[in-house]
């Protein structure tokens, strides 16, 4: 008989000491970046214990764990990413980081304990899986682009007789309540874009303004210029965000500077959008710099794309979730969420979805709780069981055969 959801829950609890003790093994030592060797070995040991075809990164250390089913089938994706933060840890909890500057304030160390602990339950599974599930366990999500890595040393193409056709990912979050699974069709969460400007002036003394090109009243009017852009320009079901997080000019109160340093982001939902207002962008700053005769050069560097969640996968995960944690536990998320993943890149390639796992932590309000990235960011531990379950509910479902 084929395992239930309710069974595969249970399972999953049961197994739950094994999950939170890796959790917080991870959580102590958190790594930073595309190479994180001692997250690696934790993965490869525990891998080690499972009946997997396990292959490491070339350019990163990702892990790559494939599970062959006792039928052929097609080929479906489960990903967890394991790197931290550059965040000094200040939650007092007692397995908290011991790696001064580094956090795992993103859960990412939840990620992978709950990949882990749903590769054991697919694992013992083996029987009712009609195809494989490729475990992707990657580094760099903050920032580094690890998924693109990944792609391109050939993850989706592991089992060469069947590339992988779909992808499944949690995410864990501090702000939605514990225990529920939010995720909804199309766009799930944003493209993020990096940009940098410098606007040239002439220096001179601050008592002579008139005989100088003082570039701070310049960039001061582009940064307002650029909200009136974002408002009178882009379509509201259509949105976007710019925000200007870094200015930079002279260096004390009595010289006017030759030039002011602009930096900041841009948030999107679609890949018009996107090209729209990075566009846009440069154009502000380059023309309110001519009207006071100066220039303003523009640097744009992409990051990752928009994360569009397939309709019919993300409808699975609803049912799948009510099946499985009951009515309230299963949420259509209202809205995006305006920041980046780079999960994005795998679901550019095959049909798939990202869902958000609440944890925030008992006796919270989640309007309340530190968020994802705080330096005070606690989770709930009680959900991740469900969160292992999930992950092997969706793959199990998609290999029935």
């Amino acid at each position: 008989m084929p395992t239930s959801p309710a069974e595969l829950l249970s399972a999953a609890y049961n197994d739950a000491d094994r999950t939170i003790d890796l959790r917080r093994r991870l959580h102590r030592h958190p790594e930073i970046g595309l190479h994180l060797p001692r997250t690696q070995a934790a993965v490869l040991e525990a891998f080690a214990e499972l009946p997997l075809e396990v292959t490491t990164g070339t350019t990163t250390s990702s892990v790559v764990g494939v599970l062959r089913g006792a039928r052929p089938g097609p080929t479906y994706l489960l990903r967890g990413d394991m790197d931290a933060l550059p965040v000094q840890e200040d939650t007092g909890l007692p397995f908290a980081s011991e790696v001064p500057g580094a956090m795992h304030a993103c859960g990412h160390d939840t990620h992978v304990a709950m990949l882990v602990g749903a590769a054991r339950l697919l694992a013992d599974r083996r029987d009712e899986l009609a195809g494989q599930v490729v475990f992707m366990v990657q580094p760099g999500e903050e920032g580094f682009h690890g998924a693109r890595y990944m792609l391109e040393e050939g993850l989706l193409d592991v089992v060469p007789e069947a590339p992988v056709s779909g992808a499944f990912a949690l995410h864990i979050s501090s702000t939605l309540p514990s225990g529920t699974v939010n995720v909804r069709p199309g766009p799930m969460m944003a493209a993020a874009d990096q940009w940098r400007m410098t606007v040239r002036g002439r220096g001179g003394h601050a008592s002579e303004p008139h005989a100088a090109a003082d570039p701070i009243p310049v960039a001061a009017e582009i940064v307002l210029a650029l909200q009136a852009m974002v408002t009178r320009q882009v379509d509201v079901f259509d949105p976007a965000v710019v925000t200007v997080a870094h200015i930079e000019a002279g260096s004390t109160n009595n010289v006017i500077p030759d030039t002011a340093f602009l930096e900041g982001t841009i948030r999107t939902l679609s890949p018009e959008r996107r090209a729209a207002v990075v566009a846009a962008v440069q154009r502000v700053a380059t023309h309110v710099a001519a009207a006071h005769e100066m220039t303003a050069t523009f640097e744009h560097d992409p990051g990752y794309p928009v994360t569009v969640n397939d309709v019919e996968v993300a409808a699975r995960v609803l049912e799948t979730a009510r099946t499985m944690l009951g009515d309230p536990a299963a949420v259509l998320s209202r809205a995006p969420l305006m920041g980046a993943e780079d999960f994005s890149y795998v679901l550019e390639k095959v049909p798939g979805a990202i869902a958000w796992l609440g944890a925030c932590p008992p006796g919270t309000d989640p309007a309340d709780a530190p968020p994802n990235h705080s330096n005070l960011v606690v989770f709930d531990e009680e959900p991740l069981p469900a969160g292992v379950a999930l992950y092997a509910q969706m793959a199990l479902d998609a290999l029935r055969g």
